[in-house]
């Protein structure tokens, strides 16, 4: 898949996305579209509306102008690099073309409001296969909030997987403190020593980790050194608490971790080298009242972190 697939996927359910709406869903519900996993099939498996996918399908058009569509709230509103439609399992009935348009609209817009919306095309009409992932390359600086699928002119989607950077509005948080390293906030690990079992952005993600694989964990080292990532804050700012997890960690914590922070040039030690156990949540107040852009975490020698947490205040400049 394109390299854009590593950036965080913004309209996850996970991550707080959903399907607030769709032209039909006959045959299979519209809110499949922004599950996370890979699409499930277990054929021969029939309900009272044919056989059971797990996607978004609409029925046979027969011939009437239009074409179906959905309408998808991003749960992490940002600039979109790049689009995967993913037809998986839909053999005989995918649509032969898919498009996506996007949009920006302040506050908690209505479907109504959304559909009278001004669109944009990030991805022009485009031809489609069955049971296949298809990504396209996205070119647009702009920040949008709401993307619309639409397929030609009928048939079956399984995911719809929206890549890009976080752009929040951090003006709801003038005056008050903030997670700066929270990915829904647009802090983003920009680099990593190892992600051999999951992603370093699993760290900063929204929630608690329900198991090993929605932390990251590398795999175990063999030589000298320790693994570490790199989190770029969602601004600049003084951090005063970290929150260092290892829940579902049992016998693969890190045994230590060190927090640095960068600004520009300068390196200074946030947390000193400090003992973590498995499978719990840490607290650790830091001292420090210099501001930083960038957080380097350095866990000991190898390990997992469930969750990373800099809760801070935002500094001008």
């Amino acid at each position: 898949m394109p390299s854009f697939t590593a950036l965080p996927d913004l309209a996850l359910r996970s991550y707080g996305g959903a399907v607030l709406a769709a032209s039909d869903e006959s045959f299979a519900e519209k809110e499949a579209l922004v599950r996370p996993g890979r699409p499930q099939f277990q054929a021969e498996t029939f309900g009272n509306k044919g056989q059971v996918y797990d996607g978004w399908e609409t029925r046979r058009r027969r011939g009437e102008p239009g074409h179906d569509w959905a309408i998808v709230r991003l749960g992490l509103p940002g600039v979109i690099r790049g689009v995967v439609i993913d037809t998986a399992w839909f053999k005989g009935n995918y649509p032969p073309h898919a498009s996506v348009e996007a949009t920006e609209l302040p506050g908690h817009p209505s479907v109504e409001e959304l559909r009278a919306a001004d669109w944009v095309e990030i991805v022009p009409r485009s031809e489609l296969k069955g049971d296949a992932e298809h990504g396209f390359e996205v070119s647009d600086e702009r920040r949008y909030t709401h993307v619309r699928l639409n397929m030609f002119p009928d048939g079956g989607i399984a995911r719809l997987r929206v890549h890009g950077e976080v752009r929040a509005d951090l003006s709801v948080y003038e005056g008050l403190g903030l997670d700066l390293a929270a990915l829904a906030n647009g802090a983003l690990v920009t680099a990593c020593s190892n992600e051999f079992y999951s992603a370093p952005n699993n760290a900063i993600a929204p929630g608690l980790a329900r198991h090993q694989a929605e932390g990251w964990e590398t795999a175990r080292r063999r030589q000298e050194g320790n693994e570490w990532l790199v989190v770029r804050l969602a601004a600049r700012g003084v951090v005063r608490l970290a929150e260092i997890d290892t829940t579902n960690l049992l016998f693969n914590a890190p045994g230590e971790v060190k927090l640095t922070g960068l600004d520009g040039d300068r390196e200074f030690e946030l947390l000193p080298r400090t003992r973590l156990q498995p499978d719990t949540p840490h607290r650790f107040r830091l001292e420090s009242r210099e501001p930083v852009t960038s957080v380097r975490v350095d866990i000991y020698p190898d390990g997992g972190l469930a969750r990373i947490r800099l809760l801070g205040t935002l500094t001008e400049g």
